[in-house]
């Protein structure tokens, strides 16, 4: 359940991270199938709205949730955000679905509070719900230029193996859980 970030904005579907989880998945043999519920521009908003059909329909054993740079971008009210994230955890997890949380991080424009509590957001929750936490999801991509598109907030196609590299060894445990 994602954003442009996962739903691989202006690259193939087949190059972006999500793609290459359920290849890794398939060498690894582990059983898992990938459903990439990830719609570019998406907020926290959208993605509560979407998680109850999804999770009737899928029945997911694990949910990854990396929704939230749209909501800081936009400089939504992050109680509003945590919020939404939280009730997303709940409901998964009132599924029986384990829940991975891929933090973010914001640019320094937005303010030194702002960008420390919309980072906070991600570890409080993934603290209070025992969830998994990536800290920060573009960890090693976000400020290297090389692996950036031209609009420097989405991942190129030469990013996506280091973004399931940073989601792998959290995802991991929850997959063998």
């Amino acid at each position: 359940m994602g954003d442009s970030l996962s739903a691989g904005y202006r690259i193939r579907l087949s190059e972006g991270w999500v793609a290459l989880l359920e290849k890794r998945l398939a060498a690894e043999h582990l059983p898992h199938r990938v459903i990439n519920a990830s719609i570019s521009g998406e907020t926290t908003s959208g993605g509560r709205n979407r998680l109850p059909q999804a999770l009737r329909k899928h029945q997911p054993e694990i949910v990854i949730i990396e929704l939230g740079a749209n909501d800081g971008l936009r400089g939504l009210p992050l109680s509003l955000m945590r919020e939404n994230l939280r009730w997303m955890i709940n409901a998964a997890q009132q599924n029986n679905a384990r829940v991975l949380l891929l933090g973010m991080r914001l640019p320094p424009n937005y303010g030194p509070r702002y960008t420390r509590n919309f980072t906070q957001v991600f570890a409080e929750l993934a603290r209070q719900y025992k969830t998994g936490l990536v800290p920060f999801f573009l960890e090693g991509v976000a400020t290297h230029t090389t692996l950036m598109q031209n609009d420097g907030l989405h991942p190129n196609a030469a990013a996506q193996g280091r973004l399931l590299d940073t989601v792998w060894p959290h995802l991991l445990p929850l997959l063998r859980h």
